[in-house]
């Protein structure tokens, strides 16, 4: 495949690990993935919202979703080609490693300078470009699972993945929580602890060399066509991707909206909203961690991925009803607790699953991964737009998010069932 990143020299650059340069790996794989989820779930469902909301009130949800809409369509396109650039990168840091640091360091300053911001313009902006490198690193990071950890242990490599993003999402929106009223501040936490761990991941997790690497010649037309995976070819590939999609389509609707949900469903004031956001992810952090630790070494134990993923699927749609039926703070208490069952039990084993659904003759991880990356992003661009509208349609009445959620959510427990690849 001509343009592709399929290597013509140098063979199988994967390098599984084992023993203590094992361990090492997977503790700093969950301490980069809790990082970053704290600074999307703190940015995306606390940082942002506020100021976007100090801006003009009346029009915050419109707003918002303008935000995500735009961060999220350059999100989408730069997660899958840092990927395929990534398979072609030759460097004495090895493929992977480059991307890592400078996306971080980049994403880190772009971050920051989304706090300076005092117009939606420029906060969209500034907050674009931050997207763009911290998915540039989002992407290369995530393939080290499959260059680095061999598939009988992927389902232990993925708990400890999904472990890290739950604990990470939780505490992220705890610590903005309480630097709401400060964001410069919240910013700049979240922006060093990035650069931080992205640049100790590197050094304590060394990289094979990938000089010796000949890619095929580079042909922008072939390039541009290998982004583009035959559901009738790889059926399995399509299957997993429609089942991560929806189930994040459904999810995002409602945890975008979560501090406007708090102020405007459940009726609570802008500082107590806050708090209490804080203290649903705490809920929610305590069942992920039980959870996703659980079932990522459950799913090796027995060998199995998909009763997991359908299972949990199912448990986030009853997590979405309860608000529903129980409006008020301890209905949110109970939906935390819920929805981190499922969705921890989903993290654990969805990157174990991905990564054994691809394409075996593409010799394109990283770009492949970066496809199913997509995902997550594109679903992060349509579900603030299509709540807006949803809100739009019903008043402003929060509960149609529920619902929508429960729909979704629940439709995607049905795409894993297909796959025949794996049990």
């Amino acid at each position: 495949m001509p343009g592709s990143a399929r290597l013509v020299d140098g063979g199988d650059t994967s390098e599984h690990v084992a023993g203590r340069p094992r361990w090492v790996l997977l503790w700093s794989l969950l301490t980069n993935f809790f990082v970053l989820l704290a600074l999307y779930n703190g940015v995306i469902s606390v940082l942002l919202p506020n100021q976007v909301a100090a801006l003009d009130p009346a029009s915050k949800a419109e707003n918002l979703a303008l935000v995500m809409f735009v961060t999220s369509i350059f999100s989408t396109l730069a997660t899958p080609i840092s990927g395929a650039l990534s398979d072609r990168t030759r460097s004495r840091w090895g493929r992977r490693s480059p991307w890592i640091a400078l996306g971080s360091l980049i994403g880190a300053a772009c971050l920051f300078g989304t706090s300076l911001m005092t117009t939606l313009w420029s906060i969209t902006v500034l907050w674009v470009m931050a997207a763009i490198a911290l998915n540039s690193m989002q992407g290369p990071l995530s393939t080290v699972v499959a260059d680095r950890v061999g598939p009988e242990s992927r389902g232990t490599a993925s708990g400890f993945i999904g472990a890290g993003m739950t604990a990470g999402g939780t505490v992220g929106i705890i610590v903005a929580g309480h630097l709401a009223s400060t964001l410069v501040l919240g910013y700049l936490v979240f922006a060093l602890a990035i650069a931080a761990c992205c640049v100790a991941f590197v050094l304590l997790n060394r990289e094979r060399p990938s000089t010796h690497i000949r890619p095929a010649p580079f042909h922008l037309g072939s390039f541009l066509r290998s982004f583009w995976i035959n559901p009738r070819r790889y059926p399995d590939f399509g299957w997993a991707f429609l089942g991560r999609f929806t189930i994040y389509l459904g999810y995002q609707g409602v945890v975008t909206y979560q501090l406007y949900i708090l102020q405007d469903y459940i009726q609570l004031p802008v500082d107590q909203a806050n708090i209490v956001i804080g203290n649903i992810s705490m809920i929610t952090f305590v069942t992920l961690m039980l959870s996703g630790l659980c079932s990522g070494f459950l799913s090796d134990r027995v060998g199995r991925r998909k009763p997991f993923v359908f299972f949990s699927s199912v448990v986030m749609a009853v997590a979405c009803a309860v608000p529903l039926l129980l409006p008020t703070v301890n209905g949110m208490y109970l939906y935390a607790a819920i929805i981190g069952l499922g969705y921890g039990a989903f993290t654990a084993v969805d990157m174990a699953l991905m990564t054994q659904v691809l394409p075996k003759d593409t010799g394109s991880t990283g770009k492949d991964l970066g496809i199913l990356t997509t995902a997550i992003n594109i679903p992060q661009a349509i579900s603030p737009v299509m709540s807006a509208w949803l809100l739009g349609l019903s008043g402003g009445d929060y509960g149609v998010l529920f619902i929508a959620a429960i729909i979704f959510v629940f439709l995607s427990s049905f795409f894993v069932l297909p796959i025949r690849s794996v049990r």
